[in-house]
């Protein structure tokens, strides 16, 4: 009986003790379900203060402007930010290396190693991240957005993925310093037009879906003509020939609406680039990318002129010999079959090994001394754009300050004068440009030409210095070789390019008014020689090989109207089409006027006589 009572109490206790947990189980599920309730309740009550707090700053600002002119700003803004964190990031990578470069002197094995594997795994680096992410970004990126702006679709060069890869491979790409001798404008021009896509988007979101495809589409490419002259503006807080960029290269064929919007967004990403670069304390206030100090009294005299005419003329020929190298070069690795079956498969191997050949050559203790290899492309165009005569220099060196002391040594080291080290630089650079032109990573071509220019014109400024070297007339002015650096500069890229706004850009870049005509003279004579018998420009022939769609230059022909009357036409008579020998281009219009491209006479030509069954007879004059 005690045994089963005890058993009775037990029970009862279990009872009760699950009793009291059930209880406060439930208590706490309760509450924590009320705490739950009050914490989304909480957050739906912000999200709907922020959304009504968004929708007035919309209206506000839609208030004092339509929300496109926000995001031209925003597209400016974000792009400088871009422009100045890659150029602080590669300059500490270059700083490193020329560092740990010093720190080896004296070890002339450990210096070429350290000269030649940082480039070498850098380009490899860059190759293969930019190939394993998007294999689109390699390259300029320039007529690929041009063929974009025509109307191309061409989704994966607008992707996110592209915009990181081409980042993060020309970051690497300027890293390698003048080894590989790239520049950053072409891929940067890329990924602002990506950037602005991004912008286009934002643009349509913002506007709730209001607008039709047409409006859209037509919205979108305004938006990436924007994005060009950006990219420009924020690579050398040069808003002016950041917008003549736009026209010139990205479109043969510009609509005048887009001058405001272009000039609007390039200025706001040529100021906020200026701004943080006072802020990081790399200038003591806003000025030219590369300040010169040329004196505006008497910069130049009335017979420079036909030097600089001259120097124009020279740089042409270069140009026409360069580009032909170019063209030749891309060609040559298109159809080597080794070569090209190395792109295929081991696309880093082959930026290595010519990363490596080209820090060989460019080595100090082998041909880097004729060449001064050992200055950075920057120190490069700032010595160049020096307007102290290095044949007066050359008198009492040991009294220069640095750092034209250091750049006074890199130009003429012993045993050599700086005139052969100029033309040594112009004749080995030409070559070397050209191979690296063959990389399959991310790179610019613009400022090495810039810089290469800028080495052609200071050889004529010395020689001319050195020839003048009492003065000119009775005046006794002296000659400024930093002035015909500049124009060579100008001239040179111009004739490449096959543009005017280099020569603006020069200007813009430099600070400099007083070499405006000189610099003007020299890029129309260099653009009138390299644009004889329609050569192509450097964009031109990159399309050309990749068969991507571009509108050549437009050039001026006699106009002729052609009347047919069909009504008279029977099956025996015979349709004449009298093309006169100065038509070399004709348009492609369907039924509506809306222009898809043209057409040259022999292909003109070839077409007809492929269809002579439904053209009786076809005459060329």
């Amino acid at each position: 009986m005690n045994v089963h009572g005890n058993h009775g109490k037990n029970r009862g206790h279990e009872s009760e003790v699950r009793w009291i947990i059930s209880s406060v189980i439930d208590d706490l599920t309760l509450s924590s379900l009320n705490a739950v309730n009050s914490y989304l309740s909480s957050v739906i009550y912000v999200l709907f203060i922020w959304a009504e707090c968004v929708l007035y700053v919309k209206k506000v600002l839609v208030f004092f402007a339509s929300m496109e002119w926000y995001c031209y700003a925003l597209l400016g803004i974000i792009t400088a930010l871009m422009s100045f964190f890659m150029d602080m990031t590669v300059a500490k990578l270059l700083n490193a290396h020329q560092w740990l470069y010093r720190c080896l002197k004296g070890h002339h094995l450990l210096q070429f190693l350290c000269w030649t594997l940082y480039p070498a795994c850098l380009c490899a680096l860059s190759t293969s991240f930019a190939h394993s992410i998007c294999p689109f970004s390699a390259g300029s990126g320039v007529p690929e957005a041009r063929a974009i702006l025509l109307g191309m679709d061409m989704p994966d060069y607008l992707s996110l993925s592209n915009l990181f890869a081409k980042l993060f491979g020309l970051i690497c790409t300027l890293a390698s310093g003048s080894t590989v001798f790239l520049g950053k404008v072409g891929p940067f021009v890329h990924l602002s037009v990506m950037v602005g896509a991004f912008m286009s988007r934002l643009h349509v979101s913002c506007r709730g879906g209001k607008q039709n495809q047409i409006e859209i589409r037509a919205a979108k490419g305004e938006m990436l003509v924007v994005a060009s002259a950006v990219g420009v503006a924020s690579c050398f807080g040069a808003p002016v020939s950041g917008v003549l960029f736009s026209i010139e290269v990205m479109g043969t064929h510009y609509s005048v609406r887009n001058y405001c919007p272009c000039f609007f967004a390039a200025a706001c990403g040529a100021i906020t680039f200026r701004l943080l670069s006072v802020c990081s304390t790399d200038q003591e206030t806003i000025q030219a990318l590369f300040k010169t100090s040329f004196s505006s009294d008497l910069p130049y005299q009335p017979f420079e002129i036909f030097i600089f005419v001259l120097l124009g003329l020279f740089c042409s020929i270069l140009s026409c010999i360069y580009l032909f190298c170019h063209r030749w070069a891309l060609r040559f690795v298109k159809t080597n079959k080794p070569i090209s079956r190395l792109l295929a498969t081991e696309k880093s191997l082959y930026s290595a090994i010519v990363a490596f050949l080209l820090a060989c050559f460019t080595f100090y203790h082998s041909a880097g001394h004729f060449i001064a290899s050992e200055l950075t492309m920057k120190q490069l165009l700032t010595s160049l754009l020096d307007d102290t005569s290095w044949y007066s220099v050359s008198q009492n060196a040991s009294a220069l300050p640095e750092p034209q002391k250091t750049f006074w040594q890199a130009w003429n080291p012993p045993g050599k004068s700086y005139f052969q080290t100029l033309g040594f630089f112009i004749t080995a650079k030409v070559g070397l440009l050209v191979v690296a032109c063959t990389l399959p990573l991310p790179a610019g071509y613009f400022m090495p030409v810039f810089v290469y220019g800028a080495a052609v014109g200071r050889l004529v400024g010395e020689g001319s210095a050195y020839f003048l070297s009492d003065g000119i007339s009775s005046a006794k002015s002296l000659i400024n070789p930093g002035g015909y650096a500049l124009a060579g500069a100008a001239a040179f890229s111009g004739a490449v390019t096959h543009t005017l706004s280099p020569a603006l850009l020069a200007l813009e870049m430099t600070g400099q008014c007083s070499h405006a005509v000189p610099a003007l003279v020299a890029t129309l004579v260099s653009n009138a020689v390299a644009r004889a018998k329609h050569r192509p420009s450097f964009y031109d022939g990159i399309s050309l090989i990749k068969k991507l769609p571009h509108l050549p230059s437009l050039i001026r022909y006699s106009t002729m109207m052609v009347l047919l009357n069909e009504m008279s036409l029977s099956q025996s008579d015979s349709l004449r089409l009298w093309l006169y020998h100065v038509f070399y281009f004709f348009p492609c219009l369907p039924d509506s006027p809306i222009l898809l491209g043209t057409i040259n006479k022999s292909q003109l030509r070839e077409h007809l006589h492929q269809h002579r069954n439904e053209v009786i007879e076809v005459i060329m004059c």
